[in-house]
């Protein structure tokens, strides 16, 4: 079984598939500083993979070998993540004293009272927290389970492409170690920040406590709708009306007609997604967004969200303090840097 989260040996590239493309990224450390050594992103053919689940197999082990001989990375190990929904995490307390094997006998013997599916269809992995409880031979233990088929689907994809998965991680802790490379770079006293992460098909709110994600929410919704109008308004085909919209070649009246509703939209979910976060929390408001995904960059959209919303909204790059080795494209990894939060995330496995 693979474990999630297991500790892997150095030299590991971050891949993260998502439902329009697959990314590859590869740090180093030189002189106390992250570098990044090589990346590349390339398109998936539509419908390969919807909400998450890996649907056509080959294609997206196609379009991982492109993405290998483009970047061409020092290794083939991999690490690769989960998606957060499919995923059970759950705190529980233990003694302190035990063993991790003895960890796992006794989180085998609950974990009925944890998950809800076989546990033979499980893989699993665990974590002592560091939290201090009042009982001092106690302590809390994060457990992370996920059907083994989540985690197989995506070792076999990357089997199919000549790489080996060495670790499998969840999105939401990529997310959080991504963000943890940048989150000094933010106003003093932004301790609580919202990632509003827009990506395809699906808008993912994720909110951060002081380095550590507290609520996730996903909703339906995402730039594919915006391919959806541009689509119907011009008579294009889905391929022709995605690469318009991406190389802005559509007529005057796109701005007001197509693109104002839809960025009208996306403030909307945002306003009831922290709508459904301030009411199932103690909190009532945040200090600062931080928009990430492939749709962050539509012109535009950081500054209506502040305008709408009332907090600082500015647009994620995980690479601001990094260095990048001579073949980078600085220029066009700027321009991707909000949608590979994941992949840097997973690409930091590197160095645990």
């Amino acid at each position: 079984m693979l474990r999630l989260y297991r500790k892997p040996s150095k030299g590991l590239v971050g891949v993260d598939i998502s439902s329009t493309t697959v990314k590859l990224l590869e740090l180093s450390v030189k002189n106390g500083r992250y570098w990044v050594e090589s990346y590349a992103v390339m398109p998936l053919p539509e419908n390969s993979v919807v909400e998450k689940s890996i649907l056509n197999p080959e294609a997206v082990a196609d379009a991982l070998e492109r993405v290998v001989n483009l970047a061409n990375p020092h290794t083939t190990h991999v690490a690769i993540a989960v998606p957060t929904s499919m995923v059970i995490h759950k705190i529980i307390e233990m003694d302190a004293d035990m063993s991790d094997e003895e960890r796992e006998v006794q989180i085998r013997m609950d974990a009925e009272q944890y998950i809800p599916f076989p546990l033979d269809e499980v893989s699993l992995d665990f974590e002592v927290l560091p939290d201090r409880l009042a009982n001092p031979n106690r302590v809390n233990v994060l457990l992370v389970a996920t059907r083994t088929e989540n985690v197989d689907t995506r070792v076999e994809v990357l089997e199919l492409a000549g790489l080996v998965a060495k670790v499998a991680d969840v999105e939401s802790y990529a997310m959080e170690r991504a963000f943890s490379v940048f989150a000094d770079t933010l106003p003093m006293g932004a301790n609580t920040v919202g990632i509003l992460d827009i990506g395809h098909t699906m808008t993912t709110l994720s909110v951060m406590q002081k380095g550590k994600i507290i609520y996730t929410r996903e909703q339906v919704f995402g730039g594919r709708q915006l391919t959806q109008d541009v689509q119907s308004r011009y008579g294009l085909s889905f391929e022709e009306a995605g690469r318009a919209k991406k190389e802005r070649t559509l007529p005057d009246d796109y701005d007001t007609e197509v693109l104002e509703p839809f960025l009208d939209a996306v403030v909307q979910q945002a306003a009831r997604s922290l709508q459904f976060f301030f009411s199932s929390s103690q909190f009532n408001e945040i200090d600062h967004i931080l928009l990430a995904g492939g749709n962050a960059n539509i012109p535009g959209l950081a500054k209506l969200l502040q305008q709408k919303l009332g907090y600082r909204v500015t647009i994620a790059n995980p690479f601001l303090q990094m260095g990048f080795s001579p073949q980078i494209d600085i220029k066009k990894i700027e321009n991707d840097a909000s949608s590979l939060m994941v992949a840097c995330g997973l690409a930091l496995r590197s160095f645990d």
